[in-house]
């Protein structure tokens, strides 16, 4: 582990985090950039594509997310106090996520959208993505609203789903 890296622990459903919308960031200074490594780390580690601060216990508005996390030059982008600001056309695609273990599913999203927020120095950004990081954007901004993929599926799905999780939990 990096020197200042800190150990983190990914929270898993039904995790009440996980269902708390996170708040904005005021400040950004020395704690929040620690913070940003660390939740890159993590998320590498996992190893996903994306990660919102809720998912490491954290109540603030904060993602990062790298489309070829397992490629040589991973590039990490990190937005703070992201906001979708447009979506359109429709995309249905299988999701899993970091804190809903064991289960995917398909979810319907918009195929492009336009997000708003700032990068980890406090300069402003927008992201225009489509597809893939389209749906990540949607993802990890949702965790920070308190809301998991399984919340866009049929409520038969969740409760097969929370069922076979009550299952699992009883035999670890």
């Amino acid at each position: 582990m990096k020197p200042g890296i800190k150990e983190m622990k990914i929270y898993t459903y039904p995790d009440p985090v996980l269902k708390t919308q996170a708040g904005p960031v005021k400040v950004i200074d020395e704690e929040l950039q620690d913070l940003i490594d660390d939740m890159i780390h993590v998320m590498y580690s996992a190893p996903g594509v994306g990660l919102a601060a809720n998912q490491v216990g954290v109540l603030k508005r904060v993602i990062v997310f790298d489309r070829h996390p397992r490629e040589k030059g991973r590039d990490p982008t990190v937005l703070i106090n992201p906001e979708i600001v447009l979506g359109e056309d429709e995309i249905k695609s299988e999701e899993a996520c970091l804190s809903v273990i064991d289960f995917s599913a398909e979810v319907v999203r918009s195929s492009r959208v336009k997000v708003q927020g700032l990068d980890r120095h406090g300069n402003s950004l927008d992201i225009e993505a489509e597809d893939l990081l389209a749906i990540c954007l949607q993802h990890e901004i949702d965790h920070l609203d308190g809301t998991l993929f399984i919340d866009h599926i049929s409520s038969l799905k969740r409760a097969l789903y929370k069922k076979k999780l009550r299952k699992m939990l009883k035999e670890t």
